[in-house]
């Protein structure tokens, strides 16, 4: 919502910019009268946006693998929906876990194996929802855990192997970062690009002919120029550093389960490993430390 709202003030205000320019006028109130938002639609000329267009999405093609594109629109997509996981979230997730450390320290860890070894048919996951429809997350605590079910490594072996899959993570996320990143520094150029060909069709077809046509001419050939720099720095940017926010509050989720497992691993109650795991959260999404352990004893 907060990403609508900012591109709607966004283009309202240049627009609304633009149109009192071009309607004249002197003082805000006379400005304001005299709005010419007709003038505003003169910044769109196809030309200019089939020539962009086949710059930028031309060099995306190019320069990334057809799953990096795909995460490419997948984030940016993602930055309409908010933020990945609410207080709410992590309050399930620690239930979760409690219920599940709480299930291996009274039966075992082979009590665990039936929710580890299929967690899409587990009764246990199915009653928390949010966490139990999140592939990756319930993929990444299963792979965490079944080695120490199973009994192929030693608790002290496991923090190496988390951190190498939350490596991978964070690689397969900011990929697409990069490609949105270089789209965006590669903008200004590429509206250049536009403008100076619009140049050359100016003077190769216009010069000597009515001066109107040659300013308007001009004036479609610098618009690209106007949509290049606006595109990077007003609309790629933005989004590129919003899908980055939201993949580090990504990554804190799946620390948290990390860092639950860890202790849980290394023979610490229940309570204490959610306690841990609390604590890599941010203030807004972390419960504290009293409404923790109250609502995990009354889950429990």
């Amino acid at each position: 919502m907060n990403v609508i709202a900012g591109f709607a003030l966004l283009f309202t205000c240049v627009l609304a910019g633009f149109a009192m320019a071009a309607g004249g006028g002197h003082g805000l109130a006379d400005m304001l009268g005299k709005m010419n938002f007709k003038a505003a639609m003169a910044l769109v000329h196809a030309n200019e946006f089939i020539s962009l267009g086949g710059m930028v999405f031309g060099s995306m093609i190019v320069s990334a693998p057809v799953k990096v594109l795909k995460g490419v629109v997948s984030q940016a997509l993602g930055t309409l929906k908010g933020a990945p996981f609410s207080k709410a979230d992590y309050e399930e997730l620690m239930k979760c876990l409690y219920e599940l450390f709480q299930l291996g320290r009274r039966g075992g860890m082979i009590a665990l194996e039936e929710h580890v070894m299929n967690p899409e048919g587990s009764s246990l996951f199915s009653k928390y929802p949010k966490f139990h429809g999140n592939h990756h997350a319930t993929e990444f605590l299963c792979d965490a855990l079944r080695p120490i079910v199973d009994g192929r490594l030693k608790p002290d072996q496991l923090p190496p192997l988390l951190n190498k899959s939350l490596h991978i993570m964070e690689e397969e996320h900011h990929a697409p970062l990069h490609v949105m990143q270089a789209t965006a520094d590669a903008l200004p150029a590429f509206g250049i690009v536009a403008a100076v060909l619009g140049i050359i069709v100016v003077m190769m077809y216009r010069l000597g002919g009515d001066t109107t046509l040659v300013g308007q001419g001009i004036a479609t050939a610098l618009a690209g120029t106007f949509f290049g720099i606006f595109g990077s720095y007003c609309v790629i940017a933005p989004v590129k550093q919003n899908a980055e926010s939201r993949g580090h509050a990504e990554m804190v989720y799946f620390n948290c389960i990390k860092e639950a497992v860890l202790s849980f691993a290394n023979g610490l109650p229940p309570m204490v490993a959610c306690e841990v795991a609390r604590r890599v959260l941010t203030e807004d999404v972390r419960p504290s430390a009293g409404d923790l352990e109250t609502m995990l004893k009354t889950s429990g």
